[in-house]
């Protein structure tokens, strides 16, 4: 593929795509990046900060002219544009178009399984991979499901995910979120398999894979659980990458189920946690958010570089394999997982199919509405690592 650039960062203005913007300045790397949106006069801003001199794209979602060029001109596309249902359609589409593949952040699954339905078999034809949710939405749930099973070595009955971290949400996911109420059916919130292909999944696989919402005691891992609030976004993409794994003959394990939950020091953080929730629902779902959204942080608003420094997260997995025998192993980072980890986790997804295409699973002709490991796989976890995104492996516990 003979383009100009390896890499575009659209939608380099706002809080995300300035962070990816300052990744790729900060690492030593030979790919020849470029940033792109819809306003020059901000990129220039942000052009001007950094240490590598830029070249500046203009693109507008409602200019498709305008955006088949800057998909015609570069390999691969990374999106930090969001909410993704507003600006990201039209972008998607022209990187099918044009052979381009494309990363982003998003947690609109409503949005992904619109691109499934309208784009995966040309881009399955093409060889063009499409892969959404590559930032904390919902890398580590999904590369840490992957990791661990490959290291078990043997077919897994179920795994159960527990998260906790420190961080902050920008203005721009506020946004996302505060729209969604607008857009999202019932059914596609509560529909576990969202995202799988048609036949995929089984009767035992459906009953058994509802959404978490109870608070309970964990004794293997001496912790409370409780809700999450991205599980109904990663769940969604690790039962995706399952189904397109087995499509591969790499199954996770016969009626392979996963869940995911928060994970808490205490019963009252705990209990904490689904209160919050609970409110925050009834905010998005009733008048009341037209009062508390013009309060919060607007777009291209976000936490501080201190808050940024000190947030961390941490995922500890439970594995139960098909013979009865259970395995702890987790992944982790340091740093606000919204921004300034889903920043790497999304940059260095890009950089992995520009250095790597023929080493991804499935191989360089391999395309579709993907996932972080159906479609990015060991190649990434092997960047991440290096990158200090540590990966622990599976060990052995008692029954």
């Amino acid at each position: 593929m003979s383009r100009t650039f390896d890499i575009v960062i659209y939608g380099a203005t706002g809080f995300t795509g300035h962070l990816c913007a300052e990744y790729l300045d900060s690492i030593d790397t030979k790919i020849n990046w470029a940033i792109a949106g819809r306003n020059l006069e901000k990129l220039d801003a942000i052009a001007a900060n950094l240490d590598k001199k830029l070249e500046i794209l203009v693109a507008d979602p409602s200019d498709p002219d305008s955006l088949d060029l800057l998909t015609s001109s570069t390999k691969v596309v990374l999106s930090t544009a969001g909410p993704f249902h507003r600006c990201g359609s039209e972008l998607v589409a022209s990187c099918v178009k044009n052979s381009t593949h494309y990363v982003d952040i998003t947690g609109e699954t409503f949005w992904i399984k619109e691109l499934i339905e309208k784009h995966h078999e040309e881009a399955s034809r093409k060889g063009v991979r499409i892969i959404p949710s590559c930032g904390f939405d919902s890398i580590p749930s999904d590369l840490g499901t992957y990791f661990g099973i490959r290291n078990i070595g043997k077919p897994v009955k179920k795994i159960e995910s527990f998260h906790a971290w420190k961080g902050e949400a920008s203005g721009g996911t506020l946004e996302t979120v505060f729209s969604m109420g607008e857009t999202v059916s019932k059914p596609d919130l509560s529909n576990p398999f969202l995202l799988n292909p048609e036949g995929s999944f089984s009767e035992e696989q459906r009953t058994r894979s509802a959404d978490q919402i109870a608070v309970s005691r964990n004794e293997a891992l001496g912790a409370w659980s409780g809700p999450f609030i991205m599980a109904p976004v990663n769940t969604r993409i690790v039962r995706r990458s399952e189904a397109l794994l087995s499509l591969r003959q790499e199954p996770y394990g016969p009626n392979f189920i996963y869940q995911e939950n928060g994970f808490f020091k205490g019963r009252l953080p705990a209990y904490l946690s689904l209160i919050s929730m609970a409110l925050f629902g009834l905010v998005l779902m009733t008048p009341l958010k037209r009062i508390i959204r013009p309060l919060l942080r607007k777009p291209g608003e976000g936490p501080s570089k201190t808050v940024q420094k000190s947030g961390w997260f941490e995922c500890k997995f439970l594995a139960e394999t098909e013979d009865g025998e259970k395995y702890i192993f987790g992944i982790s980072g340091k740093g606000d997982p919204g921004y300034r980890v889903t920043s790497k986790l999304v940059s260095e997804a890009a950089i992995c199919i520009v250095e790597s295409l023929d080493q991804l699973p499935g191989g360089s002709a391999y395309g579709g509405l993907l996932t972080s490991a159906s479609g990015l796989g060991d190649v990434l976890i092997e960047r991440l690592s290096k990158a200090d995104i540590n990966f622990s492996k599976p060990f052995k516990i008692d029954p």
